[in-house]
């Protein structure tokens, strides 16, 4: 009777684990809302801006900018690993993966009128000078 007990015990908490995990997961913690609020746009879908990276700076391939949906393609030049992250009105921590040397990768984002940080975030590469802002509209 008390191993008939205990094996209900535990097949209900298994039970109850199971349901938090789905629900959990079934939640999609915002979703598009998160996007959305952060500044990320469909993938590939923006004016294509390259911005080059190499030990330790950055340079973009345009200067000018209206308000609009840009693909940044980060394209690392160095030999050590780097990233890009944008930050500014709407936009916050939006970044590429860390890609190594030889490597380029790319985010979409919606950007508004106003000032925008473009930097490295891997280590202190941004205070090595891996960094520039532009300035939308």
């Amino acid at each position: 009777m008390v191993i008939a007990k205990q094996t209900a015990l535990r097949s209900t908490a298994l039970a109850f684990s199971a349901a938090l995990l789905v629900a959990a997961c079934s939640s999609g913690g915002g979703g598009g809302k998160a996007s959305e609020s952060t500044g990320a746009a469909k993938a590939g879908s923006g004016t294509k801006v390259t911005v080059t990276e190499t030990e330790y700076a950055l340079k973009l391939s345009r200067s000018s900018f209206t308000p609009g949906t840009y693909t940044f393609t980060a394209d690392n030049k160095g030999t050590t690993t780097h990233a890009l992250e944008l930050d500014g009105p709407g936009v916050s921590d939006v970044r590429t993966k860390n890609i190594q040397g030889g490597q380029d990768t790319s985010v979409t984002v919606t950007l508004k009128k106003g000032t925008y940080k473009l930097y490295c975030p891997v280590d202190s590469h941004a205070q090595l000078g891996m960094k520039t802002t532009i300035k939308v509209g």
